[in-house]
């Protein structure tokens, strides 16, 4: 079984202040099993106000506790950001999944060597768009 993270001594790390809005969002975020939007997880916490929200997790964001996720949708994905993987999306009815598999490294050395205007890269996000076997059985 996977051991809960400790969100107490995560964000005494980033030194931000352990309050009970900041982790009621990262147990909620850590509950699910995709990206949610901010109004997926307000509706999670019936307590917290939007506000509170969004700036929690834009502090969360700055900070690098979460990520944001693109998944070509009206609204603004969150997941927390424990370990290093990407997403495949199904353009047809949404479904997400996680893949672990990143051979980045050999493909960045290759864009830093053509670039003109940079010389490193810090961290990079993929998501990638296609359709599921349910989607092209129908």
């Amino acid at each position: 079984m996977k051991e809960k993270p400790d969100f107490k001594k995560i964000l005494h790390d980033t030194k931000l202040k352990s309050t009970g809005p900041r982790l009621a969002v990262l147990k909620a975020l850590s509950e699910v099993q995709r990206p949610e939007t901010a109004q997926v997880i307000h509706r999670r916490l019936k307590k917290m106000d939007l506000v509170t929200l969004y700036r929690t997790l834009a502090s969360f964001e700055k900070n690098q506790l979460i990520k944001r996720i693109d998944l070509h949708k009206d609204s603004v994905y969150y997941e927390l950001n424990i370990d290093h993987h990407h997403h495949i999306i199904c353009t047809g009815c949404g479904t997400v999944e996680d893949f672990e598999l990143c051979d980045i490294d050999r493909l960045t050395k290759k864009i830093i060597a053509k670039a003109s205007n940079f010389k490193s890269v810090q961290e990079h996000a993929m998501e990638l768009f296609g359709v599921c076997n349910g989607c092209v059985k129908n």
